[in-house]
């Protein structure tokens, strides 16, 4: 008997081994890894760089506890300030958490300046966690099922649309909560002069943008954040996923002047930005800056999509490729779990983003050969369903 509660719909497969853009089943079969833990594999699987930090703090410290300073844990609060410009970092150890921290200190930075402002605006179709309060947030009614009451205080309005989201802002909006590109929600780009008018709007009605970068950060678009690409900073950030390459761990920026109502006593977690979590995240980041994957990410982006064009082209079953960097979407007619199970029986591992959207989420240091090889065997699944 499973005793494991059956919150996923798992596929039939079991995987007992990685190793760079590969996993292995425990029947031996060989799969190219085009899902990376849902962007969570940075660096793949058993990257060296990885394993050795983990050998070696782990035979020092794996964790203490946040009542003590943590070397490791400073030095990454002080990479990420650096590469963010915002001023300090509470960590934790998921998105849904760093999201949680978000929405917090929102309320508190404005309970501290004396006025109710609470509400957090965010899209339709984002996603930002399974917690009762990033459940509430996420714009999708599906997977609020069963869970009512649901916490007060979020409104959703249509990414893209300035227009609507500025007649939603009112004198009770805290803040605005945006994933630069929505994963979860179907692989949508937020367009540039959006975001960009999105912080102007902050700054006109004196709220936070918050974005969740959960997905799209450390990377992930060709811009160590995705908010580069609009040349925008938030008051608030998120991270999680990629930061720590396999390992858990969250991270919530903000501003110097928001952080700074997050006094001692008012948030905590026990095990966010623990020695080894920290130590990892830090080799993550130091070996995107040495192996130059920025530029990697880039110019894989464009072989994938040249290739996933082509093929648009030659299957009617396939509409138009949407995303950004190496998180990139394929919009089908169908459903596209025919798709997917095809691609497995093929040695290729990729996901959905909704019924009809192919995800795919590569390492950030996939290969030429493996973004070609991947284009091979997902034209042999699309060949089986689409003859």
């Amino acid at each position: 008997m499973n005793h494991v509660m059956p919150t996923y719909a798992r596929v039939p497969l079991t995987l007992v081994k990685g190793e760079g853009t590969y996993v292995y089943d425990d029947q031996g079969h060989k799969y190219l890894d085009f899902v990376a833990g849902i962007a969570v594999n940075t660096l793949g699987h058993a990257h060296p760089a990885i394993v050795d930090v983990m050998c070696k703090q782990s035979a020092t410290m794996l964790h203490c506890s946040n009542l003590y300073a943590i070397p490791q844990q400073e030095k990454l609060a002080d990479k990420l300030a650096e590469l963010s410009g915002l001023g300090q970092v509470f960590f934790c150890n998921s998105g849904a958490e760093a999201n949680e921290a978000a929405i917090k200190i929102a309320r508190k930075y404005f309970y501290d300046m004396g006025c109710s402002k609470h509400v957090v605006i965010t899209a339709t179709q984002s996603f930002h966690g399974r917690l009762l309060s990033t459940l509430t947030a996420t714009g999708q009614d599906k997977v609020k099922i069963g869970f009512a009451p649901l916490p007060k205080g979020f409104k959703h309005v249509a990414l893209n649309d300035l227009e609507a989201l500025e007649h939603t802002i009112d004198d009770q909006t805290a803040a605005i909560l945006l994933e630069p590109l929505q994963g979860e929600g179907g692989v949508n780009l937020a367009d540039v002069d959006y975001l960009q008018g999105v912080r102007s709007l902050c700054d006109q009605h004196g709220i936070l943008l918050m974005l969740d970068e959960i997905q799209t950060g450390i990377g992930r678009t060709g811009a160590m954040l995705a908010c580069e690409h609009a040349g925008i900073t938030p008051d608030v950030l998120t991270l999680a996923k990629g930061l720590g390459g396999g390992v858990p761990i969250g991270a919530m920026l903000a501003s110097d002047k928001v952080a700074a109502s997050f006094s001692a006593g008012t948030h905590g977690s026990t095990f966010g930005g623990n020695p080894l979590s920290c130590a990892v995240a830090l080799a993550v980041l130091d070996t995107i800056e040495k192996e130059n994957l920025l530029q990697n990410v880039r110019d894989r982006s464009v072989q994938l999509q040249a290739g996933l064009t082509s093929l648009v082209a030659q299957f009617d079953g396939l509409e138009s490729i949407r995303g950004q960097g190496l998180l990139l979407g394929l919009l089908c007619k169908d459903e596209v779990t025919p798709v997917i199970e095809a691609c497995r029986a093929h040695g290729l591992l990729v996901l959905s983003a909704g019924n009809h959207v192919v995800r795919f989420l590569p390492p950030l240091n996939v290969s030429h050969a493996e973004v070609a090889e991947m284009l091979v065997l997902f034209e042999a699944s699309l060949q089986e369903v689409f003859a």
